[in-house]
């Protein structure tokens, strides 16, 4: 699996999103992403309570810690490279979580466009 190149939304390197837990498609701590990452886990998100209720709710349970897989699950003020889609799903229902533009990888851009994710940033593009 060969990384694309770590490029924020913003245009410059693509920042740290979180460690713990360490969060990425690569589990390096980066919203890096490949041609694998059919889900593109490029959206560097802090987790709300209401976003983890709602994404259970949606079928993805981020919250429950899964052991076996090595996952503690997700408790708000968590950072989280997050898919595009799920992020873009939980704005049209008013539950997105607040984002990390430096930390979110460019490639985001192909689902959800920059004027949305800056609503849930305090970054300016």
């Amino acid at each position: 699996m060969e990384p694309e190149e770590s490029v924020n939304v913003l245009g410059t390197q693509l920042g740290l999103c979180g460690v713990d837990p360490v969060t990425g498609f690569f589990r390096d701590g980066h919203c890096n992403t490949c041609v694998q990452d059919q889900g593109s886990h490029t959206v560097c998100a802090v987790m709300t309570a209401e976003f983890l209720a709602y994404s259970k709710y949606v079928g993805n349970d981020l919250s429950t810690p899964r052991p076996e897989f090595g996952f503690q699950g997700l408790k708000a003020g968590d950072a989280w490279c997050l898919c595009a889609s799920r992020f873009l799903q939980a704005h049209d229902e008013g539950c997105a979580p607040r984002v990390n533009l430096a930390a979110t990888h460019k490639r985001a851009l192909q689902t959800v466009p920059l004027r949305i994710l800056t609503q849930y940033s305090d970054q300016t593009p």
